[in-house]
């Protein structure tokens, strides 16, 4: 409940929410005005479960087994899996997820070695269980995907079974003494959660157990020196040891911008910096450059510009970048991006790739501020009376309508995410270009608009419009339900 005291329910601004056992939160709620004497209703989502049971061969007695759950999301219109959760079976088998929202999930079982105590042999073979797939694949790309709706049970039953597992040592020949090594094993050169070794920094070696197959072994270290390693090795019914691997410096790759401006920035040019990157005159004012890991299950992060190394240092420079393939972020308080470009590719549709041998060509970004000028007329909204407006205005963009801006693949631009308020006309300024202009009833905090099938579903709903530098274009749109 709410309490506006002596002020009218419509000039009240309160947010409200309702919390239940066996549900979760839904999506963000419509915006509206609360109208006097009328009651509100509020909604909430019913959780999904995934139930399942996990089986070994009938005479082995049950043991502890340590389940992870992924989920598909969308960062930066780019559907990637997450972790969403672990759990262990109980002593029947049996194990349990609740709390999950709609979505797309996988499943899998972690490594579990037979370390019977009782019938412990060191001179036997040991035996393990390779990491299952639900239901049964073996590896995490050709694995099913559970789809879950609200209120959702899916039921899941996965069997293992044992395999043999044998030592493997892989000596660091130029490990940092006393260094935290990361340890990433890939099935098949595969990235992807399941199999695992350990690091030995007293004797500075890879080491652990794994079954047959063709694994690559990464290694990496952490801090202003980072180096990265790999290896591939292949298990073939005996130990793996005598291969070595070598660390090797990350690397540095330059940033070069070129600025392209109209106008006279009179802050940026006193030497005014953003919170941003902590540089001094010219881009590294107002420029933050950062890489984010393109391939789902690499190391977190591969760093973002270095801070200057003096007043005087307008050298722009990312250090410490691991091989691997990376989307180039940049956020700027001046101006938009043009253009991001390495060695002739398009960085603003194609990854960055940094090899482990080699130079590495400098990003090079275009910066300009010809911006064009979007203005929006909802045709669906009735604010009414004034008091109502502002109310409705006061609430929080999370929770109105929104209008996407997306630029065509083969189209400069960049997208755009606005929130409408029903104050008349809005505007917002955008970098020229081909868009696809959508207005949807609420928030979609999963767009995957770089997928062109899934943005298939919204081609009745969009209007295309082609903006060049300095123009202001009228727009009225009309708002589409999000979810139909």
């Amino acid at each position: 409940s709410a309490a506006c005291g002596n002020v009218s329910a419509v000039a009240c601004l309160n947010s409200l929410a309702a919390k239940k056992p066996g549900f979760v939160d839904g999506p963000a709620p419509r915006w509206g005005a609360v109208q006097p004497g009328k009651d509100v209703t509020l909604a909430v989502t019913p959780e999904a479960l995934i139930i399942g049971h996990i089986s070994l061969p009938s005479t082995e007695p049950p043991d502890r087994i340590d389940i992870e759950l992924y989920r598909r999301e969308v960062r930066e219109g780019r559907a990637h899996w997450e972790q969403a959760g672990m759990a262990s079976t109980r002593s029947d088998g049996e194990f349990r997820f609740a709390e999950l929202t709609a979505g797309s999930y996988k499943l899998l079982t972690r490594e579990l070695l037979d370390r019977d105590p009782l019938n412990f042999n060191p001179r036997a073979q040991l035996l393990g269980y390779p990491p299952v797939y639900f239901p049964h694949a073996r590896d995490f790309v050709s694995s099913q995907v559970i789809q879950l709706s609200a209120g959702h049970l899916f039921h899941a039953e996965m069997s293992l079974v044992k395999h043999p597992y044998y030592p493997v040592k892989i000596p660091l020949t130029n490990a940092p003494p006393g260094a935290a090594i990361d340890v990433r094993v890939s099935l098949q050169g595969r990235k992807e959660p399941g199999f695992s070794l350990g690091y030995n920094q007293a004797e500075q070696l890879i080491e652990g157990l794994l079954p047959n197959g063709t694994y690559t072994i990464e290694a990496s270290s952490y801090g202003q020196s980072a180096s990265t390693g790999s290896l591939t090795i292949s298990v073939r019914g005996g130990p793996v040891q005598g291969s070595r691997m070598v660390l090797t410096p990350n690397r540095s790759i330059a940033v070069k911008v070129k600025e392209e401006f109209t106008a006279y920035d009179e802050a940026n040019t006193q030497g005014m910096v953003s919170h941003a990157h902590l540089g001094g005159h010219g881009p590294g004012g107002y420029l933050h450059v950062y890489l984010e890991p393109a391939d789902d299950f690499s190391a977190a992060g591969a760093g973002s510009l270095r801070a200057p190394a003096s007043a005087i240092d307008e050298e722009l420079l990312i250090d410490n970048v691991p091989p691997g393939r990376y989307w180039v972020r940049v956020n700027t308080s001046r101006g938009y991006t043009a253009s991001i470009t390495s060695g002739g590719v398009d960085l603003l549709r194609e990854p960055l790739v940094v090899a482990s041998a080699g130079s590495s060509n400098p990003i090079e970004i275009v910066m300009r501020d010809d911006w064009a000028e979007i203005i929006c007329t909802i045709e669906d909204l009735t604010p009414g009376d004034s008091r109502e407006r502002e109310n409705l205005a006061a609430l929080s963009a999370q929770s109105s309508p929104h209008i996407y801006l997306i630029p065509q693949s083969d189209s400069p631009g960049d997208f755009r995410e606005l929130g409408i308020l029903p104050r008349g006309e809005m505007s917002i300024q955008v970098p020229p270009g081909l868009y696809r202009v959508i207005a949807l009833d609420a928030p979609q905090e999963e767009l995957e608009y770089y997928n062109a099938e899934a943005m298939r579903a919204y081609e009745a709903k969009e209007q295309v419009i082609h903006l060049v530098p300095g123009q202001k274009e009228h727009l009225r749109l009309h708002l589409s339900a999000a979810g139909e």
